[in-house]
């Protein structure tokens, strides 16, 4: 497999014995020496094929977090470990191997997806999680591979618990976060390869078209939840949907872009973190979503 980061492959995990030889030496070396003999013990027990890795399990990589990968050290998610499997799925694009370029493509699209069932709050992950994810290799497709495991590494440091959220929130703070993912899930997959509207116009309304149609979705369920902070993200989010409608049906350029201007600010993150405290939600936009609304 292949880590987008990591690979997996077919190899298996090779048997490995730990010989202590104890001479002349003193106490504390001897205990040092034993220590050290537990742990590596300790660490080859934990190995296991990334073929059998399962969502909810914490590891730490064996070897390089990106790159061909045959096995990881499964640890309890209370120890600090480097990554979490937080979603799972399996490719059925045909029968031939869609290439690496392909699979990762395939991987980029359903892993923020399958993560945010497991972690809907985005804003919660610790500021070193990042998303990565272990593939099938063009050998491991032959031999019937499929499968994807979608994973959060630290980028620097290590985790520290689990990042199994989605059980111990409530109702209403779930389906605020399922509008608000999807509101944002629309606007970045569907953004055009063009840098500007002149360029791709049809691909830009079809990208406004698919956040106004989120934006409804989200005030259906924003209707259901009470309070005051609540009530006046409804109100922003509302004139947000109106002005992607018109984005959505621009004639021309200069007609999208004065829907669009307003239509972007108007789900500016930060908009949203007085409604998050009042739900009891994270509240700090991660830094990613503050560079793209900074200007």
């Amino acid at each position: 497999m292949t880590a987008r980061a990591p690979y997996r492959s077919l190899r298996g995990i090779p048997a490995v014995a730990a010989l202590l030889a104890i001479s002349a030496v003193g106490c504390s070396d001897v205990t040092d020496a034993v220590d050290s003999a537990k742990d590596g013990a300790k660490k080859v027990a934990r190995q296991r094929s990334v073929f059998s890795l399962d969502t909810g399990d914490c590891y730490n990589p064996s070897g390089k977090a990106e790159g061909t990968a045959y096995t990881v050290e499964i640890v309890p998610c209370d120890e600090a470990h480097e990554g979490q499997v937080v979603g799972e799925f399996s490719i059925d694009e045909g029968k031939e191997y869609p290439g690496d370029d392909g699979v990762s493509a395939i991987a980029d699209t359903r892993c923020p997806v399958e993560a945010q069932k497991y972690t809907p709050d985005t804003w919660a992950l610790p500021e070193s999680a990042e998303l990565f994810y272990y593939t099938p290799t063009a050998q491991s497709w032959a031999t019937g591979d499929r499968s994807v495991s979608c994973a959060y590494t630290a980028e620097k440091g290590a985790l520290s618990g689990t990042l199994d959220t989605a059980k111990s929130l409530k109702p209403e703070q779930l389906t605020y976060l399922k509008g608000s993912n999807s509101v944002y899930e629309a606007l970045w997959a569907n953004q055009s390869e063009k840098d500007t509207v002149e360029a791709d116009l049809p691909g830009y309304k079809a990208q406004a078209k698919a956040v106004a149609a989120a934006l409804q979705t989200h005030l259906e369920g924003l209707n259901g939840i009470n309070g005051a902070e609540i009530g006046t993200l409804r109100s922003t989010l509302a004139k947000a949907a109106g002005n992607w409608t018109k984005a959505a049906d621009a004639t021309d350029a200069d007609t999208f872009y004065a829907a669009y201007d307003p239509a972007f600010t108007g789900i500016d993150p930060n908009k949203s973190v007085a409604a998050r405290k009042e739900l009891g939600l994270a509240t700090t936009v991660p830094a990613d979503d503050a560079e793209a609304w900074a200007g």
